[in-house]
């Protein structure tokens, strides 16, 4: 008798943010096209959350797909150090123009959590290339030790990621072990002047201050003012603080501009980069950074390196699929399908506006999200697994944060698509009212 792939997964896999006590067989996915995903028995699944908010183009695209074959033919994969390929330095001189800031120089790494590894790194080294001795040795007073982050952020899972990000169920059992952050709200009208004071209290401390912008998407889809934002990257600027805009998802389209920083005056010294950058086929990482930061790692003092990198940095392949999903996204009609889905999500929170279950309905871009007031905040509400289930039965991949409920689907999701998602979110609604 064969044994089937959900029996045999449950043998020897080990799932991510997965309770195994009470798993669910989990469903085999054979094949993706377009925003659907097909199981083995034939059933299709819009996928709504862009397979954890990395897949911008789709599923099985063909641009990309051909790309990847003509580079794996070519050059797989080389070491980074001493050697150079086309696909990195070509990524690199199509991405540094588009960033929002005067980025110089890209580095590349494996995923979000190891570019903001990277930048983190970058930002502390940053301070201490700059004394007289070997850096992180004897440290003079005053020096800028501190790091500077926003409650409810999430920056990855690796140990630096971890530390400054919120300290939730994501992190409790290795509380221990991570280091001090400076954590602050984000900002509020009622709360802004207070959090601008208290940068500048301890600005001679603080080495780096990193943020999501706009958005705290793991924390629970949170959005949050360009404006008020600009005021405490202001304050940061005065302090002479070095800014870190974590946009591993905010980046490539998701909030309606091609990163988030364009919504704001201020431009941030490094930025990260992933998810959305290969258009969700493999995984690659990018931290950029200004000149002025580059300029503070060249010294005759090799202690000054910047002593990181990764066995698959700037993979020539995960390279040029990055450059087909740019091709992609910069094309006219998928600015132009960015735009609709927008404002098909704007248009939807007035329909949501009309039952009292739901609270803080909010879209920004092509991310929409609300909670639904039952139980407690938080990821581990019941509710969120169940919400999953009904939306499986019903064709569609959701998998709420808790009672947060947010929707983030491919670029190229038809109208249609879209149509049988929102009516499944008032079926959904209508159940718990």
């Amino acid at each position: 008798m064969t044994t089937s792939l959900e029996e045999r997964d449950r043998q020897v896999i080990w799932h991510p943010y997965t309770q195994h006590k009470d798993l669910l067989p989990p469903i085999p996915v054979v094949q993706g096209k377009d925003s659907l995903l097909f199981d083995d028995k034939g059933n299709a699944y819009i996928d709504a959350i862009s397979s954890w908010w990395v897949n911008i183009h789709g599923h099985g695209n063909s641009y990309i797909a051909q790309k990847m074959y003509d580079q794996a033919r070519q050059l797989e994969h080389v070491i980074f150090t001493g050697f150079t390929h086309e696909p990195a330095v070509s990524l690199a001189e199509r991405l540094l123009p588009l960033l929002p800031g005067s980025f110089s120089r890209v580095f590349y790494s494996d995923n979000g959590s190891t570019a903001v590894e990277v930048a983190i790194k970058m930002a502390i080294q940053y301070w201490g290339n700059q004394s007289d001795g070997a850096v992180g040795v004897d440290k003079a007073p005053g020096a800028r030790t501190k790091i500077l982050a926003f409650r409810h952020s999430y920056h990855g899972d690796t140990f630096g990621a971890m530390s400054i990000s919120e300290r939730s169920v994501f992190t409790a059992p290795f509380r221990d072990y991570l280091f001090e952050v400076v954590f602050m709200d984000t900002p509020t009208p009622e709360n802004i002047q207070q959090l601008r004071t208290d940068i500048r209290r301890q600005g001679q401390e603080i080495a780096c201050f990193i943020y999501e912008p706009l958005l705290q998407a793991a924390g629970g889809m949170r959005i949050y003012s360009a404006a008020l934002l600009d005021e405490l990257l202001e304050e940061a600027a005065q302090q002479n603080i070095l800014c870190i805009a974590d946009e591993v998802l905010t980046g490539f389209g998701r909030t309606g501009k091609l990163f988030a920083g364009e919504y704001l005056r201020w431009k941030a010294d490094i930025i990260c980069l992933s998810k959305g950058l290969t258009g969700g086929t493999m995984a690659l990482g990018v931290t950029a950074a200004t000149e002025k930061i580059f300029r503070t790692f060249l010294s005759d003092d090799k202690r000054k390196t910047l002593f990181h990198g990764h066995s698959f940095t700037a993979n020539p392949i995960a390279c040029s699929v990055s450059l087909a999903s740019l091709d992609l996204l910069l094309e006219e009609d998928c600015l132009q399908r960015i735009g609709r889905l927008s404002r098909r999500h704007q248009a939807f929170l007035d329909i949501l506006g009309g039952f009292p279950i739901v609270r803080n309905a909010r879209a920004l871009g092509t991310i929409l999200a609300f909670e639904i007031n039952t139980g407690r905040d938080e990821y581990i509400n019941a509710i969120g697994p169940e919400i999953t289930r009904a939306a499986l039965q019903a064709g569609i991949y959701l998998r709420p944060l808790g009672n947060t409920v947010y929707v983030m689907p491919p670029y190229c999701v038809t109208e249609k698509e879209m149509d049988q998602v929102y009516d499944f979110l008032v079926h959904c609604i209508r159940k718990y009212s």
